[in-house]
C-alpha cells in the first residue's frame, strides 16, 4: 500500500523531492521490518527508479546501497554501470560486486570510475592485474597507493612498462622497500628514456647524442644499483637486463672495471647459459684460454676482448687492494691500466673501445677527486665555533 502511494506521488514530484523520497525508501528496505510483500514491492519500485531521468534519484540509491550487504543485487549492478557520479560510491565499496563483475566494469569505465575500483579496500591480485593491464595512469597510481591492494610483481612490472615514464609512478615505486632490483632497474631505464626525449624535444642535443648519453647514464646507474642488490637477486637482475637488451659489453666492462666481480660472473652466466660455478672457475683459472672460450660463447665483441683480458689480469694481481668506494664506481687505477694496455695494441678495430675507455678514465678521475674532497671536508673540523650569544664587532 505504501509503495503504491509512493509510485503515484513520485510521478509528479521534483527531482530533489524524488531523490529524498528514494533515499528514504532504500533505507526502509534495508532497516525497516517490512513484510515479504512490501520488500518485493519496494524492490520493484527501486528497479523502476533506475530509469529515472535525474541522476539525483539514481545517486540517492547508490549512496544508500554502496556498502550494504542486503541491497538488491540487480539494483546494485545497474547502478555500477551508470554514469560515474552515480556509479562511483557503488564501485568503490559495494560487497555485492565480485572480482569478475569489477573486471568487466573496469574495462569500459571512465577514468574516475576506474580510480574508484582501484581504491577499493582489500583489492585482490587478479583485479590488480586487470587494472595494471588496461587501467589509466591515474587508476594505476591509485592502485599503487592503495594499502589494501594485493599486487603481484608481474602487475608492477606491467605498470612500469606502461607508465614508468611518469614521475608520480616512479616516485611511488622507488619509495617501496620490497621492490625487486630488476623492477628498480626498469624504472631507471624508463627515466633515462624520458630524459633523452626531454632533451631532444628542446633541441639541446641531437636525438642520437641524447639517446647515447642517456644509455650510458643508465648503465652507470645500473652498476651502482647492482652494488646494493642482494646476492640472491643478481641473477634475476641479469635476466631482466638480457631480456630488455641492456646487458651490453659496455655495461659488463663497466661492472668489471668497478671491481664488481659478482655482477661480471652473473652476467657471463646469463649470456652463456652456463652454471655460475663453472663460469667463476673459468674466470679465476690461471689459464686465460678458458675465459676466452666463455667470452666467445657469451657473444661479446672480439674488439673488446683485450680490455676484459687486461682487467682480469689486474684483478689477479690485486690492483684493487686498498681501494675505497665499494663496487659502485669505476676504479681509476684499473681503468688507466686497461686503457694503456689496449692503446699499446694499436688495432684499427679498437677505436670505439678506446673512446669508451677514455670516457671511463675521465669519469673515474672525477669520481676519485670528488671522494677525496668529500673526505677532506669531513675531516676538517673547525677549531673554533662562535657561540650564538657572543658579541660581534661591528664595523
Amino acid at each position: 500500500m505504501i509503495v503504491r502511494q509512493f509510485l503515484q506521488w513520485v510521478r509528479h514530484a521534483s527531482p530533489g523531492e524524488r531523490a529524498e523520497a528514494t533515499s528514504a525508501l532504500a533505507r526502509a528496505y534495508l532497516h525497516s521490518d517490512l513484510s515479504p510483500a512490501d520488500l518485493s514491492a519496494a524492490e520493484g519500485a527501486m528497479i523502476m527508479l533506475l530509469d529515472d531521468p535525474s541522476p539525483l534519484v539514481r545517486g540517492a540509491l547508490a549512496q544508500v546501497f554502496a556498502s550494504a550487504q542486503k541491497a538488491p543485487p540487480i539494483v546494485v549492478h545497474a547502478l555500477a554501470a551508470d554514469q560515474p557520479d552515480v556509479a562511483i560510491p557503488v564501485l568503490s565499496r559495494s560487497p555485492l560486486l565480485s572480482d569478475e563483475d569489477l573486471v568487466d566494469l573496469f574495462a569500459t569505465a571512465q577514468p574516475d570510475a576506474q580510480m574508484a575500483i582501484a581504491g577499493r579496500a582489500l583489492l585482490s591480485s587478479p583485479l590488480a592485474a586487470a587494472i595494471a593491464e588496461v587501467g589509466s595512469a591515474q587508476a594505476c597510481l591509485t592502485l599503487l597507493e592503495n594499502p589494501g591492494a594485493n599486487i603481484a610483481i608481474f602487475s608492477v612490472d606491467r605498470i612500469v612498462e606502461r607508465f614508468g615514464h611518469l614521475s608520480a609512478i616512479r616516485e611511488n615505486l622507488m619509495d617501496r622497500d620490497d621492490l625487486p632490483m630488476a623492477t628498480r632497474q626498469a624504472l631507471l631505464a624508463k627515466l633515462s628514456q624520458t630524459l633523452a626525449g626531454f632533451v631532444t624535444a628542446r633541441h639541446w642535443l641531437g636525438s642520437e647524442h641524447a639517446e647515447y648519453a642517456a644509455r650510458e647514464a643508465c648503465e652507470k646507474a645500473t652498476v651502482a644499483l647492482a652494488a646494493d642488490t642482494p646476492y640472491d637477486e643478481i641473477a634475476e637482475l641479469m635476466r631482466h637486463l638480457r631480456q630488455s637488451r641492456q646487458l651490453t659489453a659496455g655495461m659488463v666492462l663497466r661492472a668489471l672495471l668497478s671491481g664488481n666481480v659478482v655482477l661480471f660472473e652473473e652476467a657471463l652466466a646469463e649470456l652463456t647459459g652456463m652454471p655460475i660455478d663453472r663460469v667463476s672457475a673459468y674466470i679465476h683459472d690461471k689459464h686465460i684460454s678458458g675465459f676466452r672460450a666463455i667470452y666467445t660463447k657469451a657473444g661479446l665483441p672480439d674488439a673488446a676482448y683485450p680490455a676484459f683480458r687486461e682487467a682480469i689480469a689486474a684483478l689477479r694481481e690485486g690492483i684493487l687492494l686498498g681501494e675505497t668506494g665499494g663496487v659502485s664506481h669505476l676504479k681509476r687505477r684499473m681503468v688507466e691500466r686497461v686503457l694503456h694496455a689496449c692503446a699499446a695494441e694499436r688495432r684499427d678495430d679498437m677505436a670505439s673501445l678506446l673512446a669508451l675507455l677514455r670516457r671511463f678514465a675521465v669519469e673515474a678521475a672525477r669520481e676519485e677527486a670528488r671522494m677525496f674532497c668529500d673526505d677532506l671536508v669531513a675531516n676538517d673540523q673547525p677549531s673554533y665555533v662562535p657561540r650564538i650569544d657572543e658579541p660581534r664587532l661591528v664595523a
